[in-house]
């Protein structure tokens, strides 16, 4: 139940508590409420319900079922029916499990089946408190479920949207970041493979004949700090990119022809086949541009000097484009410990990212085979549901179902009740039916115990109206019902002295 303050709750107990004992002050039943100490008692059995309520909301509905039983077994008294709804009411509404109060119904109609086969009576009264029980009882006990239920899906709602706004929140945050991360993963890219054909430039330097030998060094020294930049902006950014960051997505500015092209005027022999095809759009076509970018990085970096050839093959489906670079013309540089493969690594994200694959390995010549197959479109992921509108959706199901049960539960024991005194009445009316076959053989002047076995098990007990009177001078007459269903016609049977005296069938 939604907090309120102590005060709103003591408030709320006081009306309640004078609400329930109006009934009782009026005395308008004798049997609950008919003396002043019975009146007492029931006021004061009522603030002690009223009391407790919050802490054991079954307890408050025992009292008064019980008070109730001790006025009447049908328990439909007129100074407790009001506290049967009330508690009935509050038991559901604040109680969580239902087995205790299932269990409560249960032996409240045991023990009214106890109480009536101990006095003697017949099952109606025990019969009409199974249907106050039902409806006074039970009926609210369920409307209160169905309250609390919905108070909890209200509830969850607002949790759900404070928690949405939250995750939105932490959503715009991350997002932030991954940007950042995608901004510095593109600047790795491109100064990267800026810094690699600057090293290729100075490599070129190195071995021109027409400078000496202090030139010559001063642009082996710039090769050398290149590759060391290359390598040191790779580790800065990687430490910027977050763990498990994906790899950028943002299509590229630069065709693959042109990378090409700026890569042989910095002094790389490469060669580009297949460049007249359209390049594919959006992932596919940035993952395209980073494989020929990383392969001839590579090359310039691990194989200075050495030929490198960039195949594009497409068809209506997929593009392939392949990166391989001959042995190099020298021992290249040695890359800095822990470094080596990263850049396939991310690579290989990109490529899996845009839907295709990436394969890579030593070249028949000796050099080094970059390859990578990418569909002219990425597919897209199939949006998860949200959490939220999960757990939203199950909280308005389960209401839902509450509110069934609160609907059919008091029609369905309505309509078993009914079928129960309907099949009770006819077996009572059938244990005081008597055959045709049994009339006939009866005879006046008969003792009692010729004919017992012709005689049905119990008389009419409730007489129907406008029977003509008893004959006079006759110890005992007794009536049968001639037929089932109805309550006319009758046969009585009068007895004087032990014997059968008069047969009549009256209608």
């Amino acid at each position: 139940m939604p907090e309120t303050s102590p005060a709103r709750r003591r408030l709320f107990d006081l009306a309640l508590w004078a609400l329930l004992c109006v009934p009782v002050l009026l005395r308008s039943d004798p049997a609950d409420g008919g003396s002043w100490f019975q009146v007492a008692a029931g006021v004061t059995v009522l603030g002690g319900c009223v009391a407790v309520g919050r802490r054991w909301p079954l307890l408050p509905l025992a009292l008064v079922v019980a008070a109730s039983l001790h006025a009447s077994l049908e328990l439909l008294t007129p100074a407790y029916v009001l506290g049967l709804v009330a508690f009935g009411y509050l038991a559901g509404r604040r109680q969580d499990q239902t087995r205790g109060a299932l269990w409560l119904f249960g032996a409240v109609a045991a023990a009214g089946l106890a109480l009536t086969r101990l006095t003697g009576t017949s099952l109606g009264p025990w019969f009409t408190q199974l249907l106050v029980l039902a409806l006074a009882v039970v009926a609210p006990w369920l409307v209160g479920r169905y309250v609390r239920q919905y108070d909890r899906l209200v509830r969850s709602g607002w949790e759900l949207a404070d928690r949405m706004e939250r995750e939105q929140a932490a959503v715009a945050d991350r997002e932030r970041l991954r940007e950042r991360s995608r901004i510095a993963g593109d600047m790795h890219d491109s100064l990267g493979h800026d810094l690699a054909l600057i090293a290729v430039r100075a490599g070129v330097l190195e071995v021109d004949p027409g400078l000496g030998p202090e030139q010559q060094r001063a642009a082996g020294d710039l090769r050398r700090a290149a590759a060391e930049a290359t390598e040191r902006l790779r580790d800065v950014i990687g430490v910027l990119r977050e763990e498990g960051a994906g790899a950028p997505t943002t299509p590229p500015d630069e065709t693959v022809g042109a990378l090409v092209d700026r890569a042989r005027e910095s002094g790389l022999a490469v060669a580009l086949t297949g460049a007249e095809l359209p390049e594919p759009p959006g992932m596919a076509g940035r993952a395209l541009h980073r494989v020929v970018q990383e392969g001839l990085t590579n090359a310039a970096r691990h194989a200075p000097g050495a030929p490198v050839a960039v195949e594009l093959r497409q068809d209506a489906a997929r593009v392939t484009v392949r990166v391989v670079n001959g042995p190099p013309d020298g021992p290249p540089d040695a890359p800095p410990p822990g470094s080596s493969g990263s850049g396939l690594v991310g690579l290989d994200e990109r490529v899996r990212l845009a839907g295709g694959r990436l394969t890579h390995g030593p070249a028949p010549d000796g050099g080094f085979a970059l390859t990578a197959v990418l569909p002219r479109r990425a597919p897209a992921a199939p949006p998860a549901a949200p959490t939220s509108a999960r757990e939203l959706d199950r909280a308005r199901r389960r209401v839902r179902k509450d509110l069934l049960r609160a609907i059919w539960i008091p029609l369905a024991l309505l309509a078993a009740l009914t079928v129960l005194t309907a099949g009770v009445a006819v077996w009572s009316q059938t244990r005081s039916y008597m055959e045709p076959d049994n009339r006939e053989r009866l005879l006046v002047g008969q003792e009692y115990g010729e004919m017992v076995d012709d005689l049905p098990e119990r008389p009419l007990q409730h007489l129907p109206p406008g029977l003509p009177p008893e004959p006079a001078g006759m110890d005992e007459c007794r009536y049968y019902r001639a037929t089932v269903f109805a309550d006319v016609p009758v046969y009585r049977l009068c007895f004087a002295a032990g014997r059968l005296a008069s047969v009549d069938d009256l209608r």
